[in-house]
C-alpha cells in the first residue's frame, strides 16, 4: 500500500502538470503574455521540418500550441528557448541520456524518443517519471516534478530536444542565439522563488 505522503506527492505532481498544460506549454517559462507586437509570419520560417505558427515573447509554438524551435542560418542561430534548453539539458539530463540527447548505456536516446512524442506526453514523463520493465532490463526514469531546475525549464528542454530530433540542430552547442526575452527573465525569477 502506498504511503499517504507518496499519494499526496503524486496528486501534487499531477496538479502541476495539469496546471502547466492548461495554461499552455510556454507558461512554465513564460506565464504572462505581453501585448507587444509579435513577429510576422514571414519571419517565422525555420530550418527543419517543424515550422512555428506563432511567437509570443520569444517563445515559438507550432500549430498545436506545443513549444517549438526557430532555427536559422543553416542551424547556426537558434531562438533563446532552444539555447536555454541546451544549457538545461546539459545541467540536468546529460548524466543519464548522454551528450546531445543521443542516449547512453544507461538511458535511451531522447532524440529518437521525441520523434513521436508531443509536449503533453513529454511533460507527463518528466513530472511523474516512467518505469519500463521487461525480462532483460529495468529502465526507470525518476520523477522531476519537485525539481525547479527542471520544471521551470521544461518547455526549453523539450524545444531543444525537438530541434535535435528533427535534425534542425546538430550536435554540440549552438553557435548563436536570439536575445534573451525580458518575459523569460521575469518568469524564471517567479518560478525559482
Amino acid at each position: 500500500m502506498p504511503c499517504t505522503t507518496d499519494v499526496f506527492a503524486g496528486i501534487a505532481r499531477a496538479g502541476l502538470v495539469i496546471g502547466i498544460l492548461a495554461a499552455g506549454p510556454a507558461s512554465a517559462a513564460n506565464p504572462a503574455p505581453s501585448s507587444a507586437p509579435q513577429t510576422s509570419p514571414a519571419n517565422l520560417k525555420s530550418d527543419g521540418p517543424t515550422q512555428p505558427a506563432k511567437v509570443q515573447d520569444g517563445q515559438y509554438t507550432d500549430a498545436n500550441g506545443d513549444p517549438t524551435y526557430h532555427v536559422t542560418d543553416g542551424g547556426k542561430k537558434v531562438d533563446w528557448y532552444t539555447m536555454s534548453g541546451y544549457l538545461r539539458y546539459n545541467a540536468n539530463c546529460i548524466v543519464c541520456h548522454g551528450p546531445d540527447g543521443m542516449g547512453s548505456t544507461y538511458a535511451p536516446s531522447l532524440v529518437d524518443a521525441l520523434k513521436g512524442m508531443d509536449y503533453a506526453h513529454f511533460a507527463g514523463i518528466i513530472t511523474g517519471g516512467k518505469k519500463d520493465v521487461n525480462a532483460s532490463q529495468e529502465l526507470v526514469m525518476p520523477a522531476f516534478g519537485d525539481n525547479r531546475n527542471v520544471m521551470c525549464y521544461m518547455p526549453d528542454i523539450y524545444t531543444y530536444l525537438r530541434a535535435r530530433s528533427d535534425g534542425a540542430v546538430g550536435r554540440n552547442r549552438p553557435a548563436e542565439h536570439e536575445p534573451k526575452p525580458a518575459a523569460f527573465t521575469k518568469a524564471e525569477d517567479a518560478c525559482m522563488k
